[in-house]
């Protein structure tokens, strides 16, 4: 059978070829007194909040389950309009916002709509490596461009000017990021987008993990900046609904309609009972329940990343969001006698237990010394995590 070039182009996703390796191994070891632990998943340890999963099972029992307007239920359209306007003080119209299928939905959306054949799409190395692989499906060109831990891992002004070139056609961003977990200072995004309006390009952002920010200086949307930016987001991550497959995106009101017809074509719907479900995201209590667990998140990190620094695996940047570290595992790997993240990351899960995420899918600018580990876990697997790394690292 001939596969198609499109397809083709598409590269695995390595991040689950080491989770298929790690979970034969936990079936291997299930019994044993050091049973797997998984930091190579960003998947939150908690689960969508007792208000969210009675509105799921209240709309199944009634019988609300058929098919939404493609640009979602305006309800929850709402809502997230009041959740912007309480949250981050900045005024999103709820006709500028369209409920998708997960973020991979809006990203493809965003990039079907806006990325045209042979169109450069400048993204920072390291990044999420499905980015690359929405501009791809979309026949556009991702250009990695290397960044620095003095740049926070993140694209610049200078460098986007740097590598501007005849068929760039836009920016997509993460702010937190994945893997670093690090953000753009707001002033160096508004310096990015406003050299990319003078050139008549587009600004993505993907912001699935704001509401996970630790830092005053960095939690903002980049919606403040202008109605033009094009914001990605999700009910994953700060809202903890992965499953559900449930986000949305935010984009100027020229580009609903575009999208809306889309969204018919390709997906019909978001998922009718997660938009139900969603709705209750939004109440007090719910709300309460969330930031209870963001604090939770940070007391991970605070506690997670002064650990690893002190067993030689060098965080170079704190990471003000998200729940990763992105470590420098050189000198480990050497003590353990590999080169390389991805080999310290298979040895370290067959010496500790611990499955970690190494470097090689976020990127090519020495990716490979890195290694992403995920703090999404609880305290206890954290503390247990970091104690059988620093027997192993000495």
């Amino acid at each position: 059978m001939k596969i198609s070039r499109r397809a083709e182009r598409i590269t695995p996703f390595y991040v689950m070829e080491v989770a298929k390796a790690a979970a034969q191994l936990a079936r291997e070891v299930a019994r044993s007194d050091q049973p797997m632990i998984f930091l190579n998943i960003g998947e939150p340890d908690f689960t969508a909040p007792p208000l969210v999963q009675e509105a799921a099972e209240r709309a199944i029992r009634g019988g609300r389950t058929q098919y939404t307007d493609a640009t979602g239920l305006p309800a929850l359209r709402e809502r997230i309009s009041g959740w912007y306007t309480e949250r981050f003080r900045v005024a999103v119209p709820a006709s500028r916002i369209v409920i998708t299928a997960g973020a991979s939905a809006a990203l493809q959306l965003a990039c079907l709509a806006l990325i045209d054949a042979g169109d450069e799409i400048l993204m920072p190395d390291p990044s999420y490596p499905c980015n690359r692989q929405f501009v791809s499906a979309a026949e556009g060109v991702p250009m990695l461009v290397p960044t620095t831990a003095e740049e926070r891992f993140q694209l610049t002004a200078a460098k986007v000017e740097e590598h501007w070139g005849p068929r760039t056609r836009g920016v997509l961003l993460a702010s937190p990021s994945n893997p670093t977990g690090t953000s753009i200072h707001p002033d160096e995004l508004r310096r990015i987008h406003a050299f990319v309006q003078a050139r008549g390009g587009i600004t993505l952002l993907d912001e699935i993990y704001l509401g996970l920010s630790f830092d005053d200086t960095f939690g903002h949307t980049g919606l403040a900046v202008d109605e033009n930016v094009v914001s990605i987001n999700s009910f994953s991550k700060y809202f903890n609904m992965t499953g559900w497959r449930l986000g949305w995106m935010v984009v100027p009101e020229v580009l609903v309609p575009v999208i809306e017809r889309l969204a018919q074509n390709l997906f019909i719907c978001p998922s009718t009972v997660a938009q139900h479900a969603a709705l209750a995201c939004f109440e007090r209590e719910s709300l309460a329940e969330y930031e209870r667990r963001h604090a939770e998140f940070k007391a991970r990190r605070d506690f997670f990343i002064p650990a690893l620094q002190g067993m030689g695996l060098e965080v170079p940047v704190v990471p003000d969001g998200a729940f990763y570290a992105w470590a420098d595992c050189a000198g480990a790997a050497r003590k353990l006698g590999v080169e390389g993240s991805w080999d310290f990351a298979f040895e370290v899960m067959k010496r500790a237990h611990v499955a970690v995420t190494p470097g090689r899918d976020f990127g090519t600018a020495d990716t490979g010394r890195f290694i992403r580990f995920s703090t999404a876990n609880s305290m206890a697997q954290l503390q247990e995590a970091a104690a059988r790394l620093k027997a192993v690292l000495g």
